[in-house]
């Protein structure tokens, strides 16, 4: 099962990779250790729609584990896809605004951009290990972000955007790690049994630079 080294030794395993060596059993049993009761959307999804999502390609989910006595334990995974978003032109500061919108098209029929960016899609800790701080929240979405770049530097591209809860401390969380918000995307039907509100918080950053809102 191949895994490159991230920061402070963690391992990054790819889902797909998982699923081609250890098979699809053994691999459900790895992701049945991953609690999380502060998001459940973060829980079902591993457990219940990541492996379908993964062979069918519609989004890649990321395993990171770490040392935990002397065995190795999942930890916090991160799991990402390709969107398209539509940005108001007034919704980002001039300076980001010239930066990402050269990715997509203006339609003057909505007046709006649309824009072809990854997604963060999910992005969760293994409270199983919550006592022993084991990872932080900065940390799992550094690799996310840093899997993103490396894709980038391939294949062009900048900026990265992610949808959370309306709720403040998630919010402080993405903004004090550079993301800047752009609009909110009204909630699917299949989403409303795992999550609050009526919508989602549209956030973007761009990967480069940090940029001012």
């Amino acid at each position: 099962m191949e895994s490159n080294a991230s920061i402070k030794g963690y391992q990054i395993v790819n889902l797909a990779d998982m699923i081609i060596e250890l098979g699809e059993d053994m691999t459900k049993h790895i992701l049945l250790n991953f609690s999380c009761h502060l998001n459940r959307d973060i829980e079902n999804f591993l457990h219940y729609k990541s492996i379908e999502f993964s062979k069918q390609a519609l989004a890649r989910t990321h395993l990171v584990f770490c040392s935990y006595k002397s065995k190795l334990v999942l930890v916090a995974y991160f799991a990402l896809a390709n969107k398209f978003i539509q940005v108001e032109p007034n919704a980002l500061s001039k300076t980001l605004r010239k930066r990402i919108t050269k990715f997509g098209t203006f339609y003057s029929s909505i007046k709006k951009y649309i824009i072809s960016a990854p997604l963060i899609a999910q992005l969760g800790k293994n409270y199983e290990y919550e006592n022993e701080n084991l990872i932080t929240g900065d940390e799992i979405l550094k690799m996310a972000c840093d899997k993103i770049r490396e894709v980038q530097l391939i294949a062009g591209g900048n900026i990265v955007y992610v949808e959370c809860e309306d709720i403040p401390k998630l919010k402080e969380f993405y903004l004090r790690n550079g993301f800047v918000e752009f609009g909110k995307r009204r909630l699917d039907n299949d989403e409303r049994d795992d999550l609050s509100g009526d919508y989602l918080i549209q956030m973007v950053k761009c990967l480069h630079k940090s940029v001012k809102a």
